[in-house]
Protein backbone atom coordinates (compact mmCIF):
# COMPACT_ATOMS: atom_id res chain seq x y z
CA UNK A 1 0.00 0.00 0.00
CA UNK A 2 2.70 2.06 0.02
CA UNK A 3 2.89 3.01 -3.58
CA UNK A 4 -0.68 4.36 -3.19
CA UNK A 5 -1.33 7.69 -2.49
CA UNK A 6 -4.43 9.28 -1.27
CA UNK A 7 -4.39 13.06 -2.68
CA UNK A 8 -6.76 15.94 -4.45
CA UNK A 9 -8.18 15.28 -7.38
CA UNK A 10 -6.04 18.06 -10.17
CA UNK A 11 -8.24 19.36 -13.25
CA UNK A 12 -5.43 18.25 -15.48
CA UNK A 13 -6.88 14.39 -14.56
CA UNK A 14 -10.19 15.14 -16.05
CA UNK A 15 -9.80 12.17 -18.89
CA UNK A 16 -8.69 9.80 -16.11
CA UNK A 17 -11.48 10.87 -13.81
CA UNK A 18 -14.05 10.55 -16.31
CA UNK A 19 -12.94 6.81 -17.39
CA UNK A 20 -13.08 6.19 -13.67
CA UNK A 21 -16.82 7.55 -12.61
CA UNK A 22 -18.18 6.20 -15.96
CA UNK A 23 -16.36 2.25 -14.84
CA UNK A 24 -18.50 3.21 -11.72
CA UNK A 25 -21.63 4.28 -12.93
CA UNK A 26 -21.89 1.13 -15.56
CA UNK A 27 -20.81 -1.71 -13.80
CA UNK A 28 -22.70 -0.91 -10.26
CA UNK A 29 -25.65 1.12 -11.36
CA UNK A 30 -27.57 -0.29 -8.49
CA UNK A 31 -25.24 2.29 -6.21
CA UNK A 32 -25.10 4.84 -7.63
CA UNK A 33 -27.89 7.90 -8.04
CA UNK A 34 -26.03 8.74 -10.94
CA UNK A 35 -26.77 7.27 -14.20
CA UNK A 36 -24.09 5.91 -17.00
CA UNK A 37 -26.36 6.53 -19.90
CA UNK A 38 -26.57 10.56 -18.75
CA UNK A 39 -22.96 11.27 -18.16
CA UNK A 40 -21.50 9.29 -20.81
CA UNK A 41 -21.42 11.67 -23.56
CA UNK A 42 -20.33 14.50 -21.87
CA UNK A 43 -17.61 16.26 -23.47
CA UNK A 44 -14.29 16.23 -21.50
CA UNK A 45 -14.51 19.91 -20.13
CA UNK A 46 -17.64 18.74 -18.20
CA UNK A 47 -15.28 16.75 -16.66
CA UNK A 48 -12.53 19.21 -16.13
CA UNK A 49 -15.42 21.52 -15.00
CA UNK A 50 -16.01 18.91 -12.54
CA UNK A 51 -12.84 18.77 -10.82
CA UNK A 52 -12.10 22.28 -10.53
CA UNK A 53 -15.48 22.75 -8.52
CA UNK A 54 -14.53 19.92 -6.56
CA UNK A 55 -11.40 22.12 -5.82
CA UNK A 56 -13.60 25.55 -4.77
CA UNK A 57 -11.57 26.03 -1.19
CA UNK A 58 -14.06 25.24 1.50
CA UNK A 59 -17.05 23.86 -0.39
CA UNK A 60 -16.02 20.38 -1.82
CA UNK A 61 -13.11 18.49 -2.39
CA UNK A 62 -12.52 15.59 -4.81
CA UNK A 63 -9.62 12.62 -3.82
CA UNK A 64 -8.11 10.19 -6.10
CA UNK A 65 -6.22 6.59 -4.75
CA UNK A 66 -3.33 6.98 -7.51
CA UNK A 67 -0.74 3.88 -8.35
CA UNK A 68 1.61 6.31 -10.18
CA UNK A 69 -0.32 7.62 -12.80
CA UNK A 70 -3.19 5.58 -12.54
CA UNK A 71 -6.34 6.61 -10.45
CA UNK A 72 -7.79 3.35 -8.80
CA UNK A 73 -10.28 5.09 -6.82
CA UNK A 74 -12.11 8.22 -5.52
CA UNK A 75 -14.23 9.85 -3.08
CA UNK A 76 -15.78 13.84 -2.68
CA UNK A 77 -16.75 15.65 -0.07
CA UNK A 78 -19.33 19.26 -0.02
CA UNK A 79 -20.74 21.22 2.52
CA UNK A 80 -24.28 22.58 2.69
CA UNK A 81 -24.58 25.73 0.72
CA UNK A 82 -26.12 28.04 2.83
CA UNK A 83 -25.64 29.40 5.92
CA UNK A 84 -28.00 27.20 7.89
CA UNK A 85 -26.38 23.66 6.65
CA UNK A 86 -22.80 24.78 6.26
CA UNK A 87 -22.50 22.83 9.68
CA UNK A 88 -22.39 19.61 7.61
CA UNK A 89 -20.99 18.04 4.83
CA UNK A 90 -21.75 14.88 2.59
CA UNK A 91 -19.77 12.52 1.33
CA UNK A 92 -20.33 10.91 -2.30
CA UNK A 93 -18.80 8.91 -5.04
CA UNK A 94 -16.59 6.41 -3.74
CA UNK A 95 -15.40 4.07 -5.42
CA UNK A 96 -12.30 1.47 -5.68
CA UNK A 97 -11.45 -0.72 -8.42
CA UNK A 98 -11.90 -4.22 -8.19
CA UNK A 99 -8.67 -5.20 -8.56
CA UNK A 100 -7.37 -2.65 -5.68
CA UNK A 101 -10.46 -3.09 -2.99
CA UNK A 102 -10.07 -5.00 0.23
CA UNK A 103 -7.05 -3.03 0.96
CA UNK A 104 -8.40 -0.54 2.79
CA UNK A 105 -8.16 2.44 -0.08
CA UNK A 106 -11.62 2.70 0.63
CA UNK A 107 -11.51 3.52 4.47
CA UNK A 108 -8.05 5.74 3.23
CA UNK A 109 -10.37 7.66 0.77
CA UNK A 110 -13.39 8.29 2.96
CA UNK A 111 -10.80 9.31 6.10
CA UNK A 112 -9.17 11.91 3.65
CA UNK A 113 -12.93 13.57 3.40
CA UNK A 114 -13.54 13.03 7.24
CA UNK A 115 -9.80 14.85 7.53
CA UNK A 116 -10.93 17.92 5.02
CA UNK A 117 -14.18 18.50 6.88
CA UNK A 118 -12.36 18.82 10.22
CA UNK A 119 -10.03 21.73 8.54
CA UNK A 120 -13.54 23.26 7.55
CA UNK A 121 -14.81 23.42 10.70
CA UNK A 122 -18.00 20.98 9.93
CA UNK A 123 -19.18 19.70 12.60
CA UNK A 124 -21.11 16.28 11.05
CA UNK A 125 -20.49 14.74 8.08
CA UNK A 126 -23.32 12.22 6.09
CA UNK A 127 -23.84 9.82 3.31
CA UNK A 128 -26.16 7.78 2.01
CA UNK A 129 -25.61 3.75 0.76
CA UNK A 130 -27.98 1.27 -0.90
CA UNK A 131 -28.88 -1.08 2.10
CA UNK A 132 -27.40 -4.13 -0.34
CA UNK A 133 -24.15 -2.70 -0.17
CA UNK A 134 -22.71 -4.57 2.91
CA UNK A 135 -18.68 -3.81 1.86
CA UNK A 136 -19.25 0.03 1.96
CA UNK A 137 -21.38 -0.02 4.66
CA UNK A 138 -18.42 -1.69 6.55
CA UNK A 139 -16.23 0.32 5.34
CA UNK A 140 -18.37 3.60 6.63
CA UNK A 141 -18.50 2.15 10.20
CA UNK A 142 -14.85 1.43 10.15
CA UNK A 143 -14.78 5.07 9.50
CA UNK A 144 -17.18 5.90 12.40
CA UNK A 145 -19.98 6.25 10.83
CA UNK A 146 -23.53 5.19 12.18
CA UNK A 147 -26.73 4.93 11.18
CA UNK A 148 -29.52 7.13 11.69
CA UNK A 149 -31.97 6.62 9.64
CA UNK A 150 -33.24 4.41 6.30
CA UNK A 151 -34.47 6.71 2.89
CA UNK A 152 -36.91 3.82 1.63
CA UNK A 153 -37.28 3.32 -2.09
CA UNK A 154 -34.30 6.02 -2.67
CA UNK A 155 -33.00 4.24 -6.02
CA UNK A 156 -34.96 2.47 -8.80
CA UNK A 157 -32.68 0.57 -11.03
CA UNK A 158 -34.25 -2.41 -13.83
CA UNK A 159 -37.45 -1.75 -11.54
CA UNK A 160 -36.00 -3.20 -8.62
CA UNK A 161 -35.88 -0.43 -5.72
CA UNK A 162 -33.07 -0.04 -3.43
CA UNK A 163 -33.22 1.13 0.32
CA UNK A 164 -30.72 3.69 1.32
CA UNK A 165 -28.76 3.77 4.61
CA UNK A 166 -28.20 7.49 6.07
CA UNK A 167 -25.18 7.67 8.06
CA UNK A 168 -23.10 10.17 9.95
CA UNK A 169 -20.21 10.74 12.13
CA UNK A 170 -19.24 13.78 14.14
CA UNK A 171 -15.79 15.48 13.35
Amino acid sequence: MDDITIRPAREDEAAAYRDLRLEALLNHPEVFSSDYAAYVGKPLSYWSERLRLAGTEGVAMMYFAAHGDELVGMCGIFCGDSPKTQHSATVVSLYVRPTWRGQGLGERLVMACVDWALDQEVKMVKLAVVTTNTPAIRCYACCGFRVYGIEPQALLHDAVYYDELLMMRPT
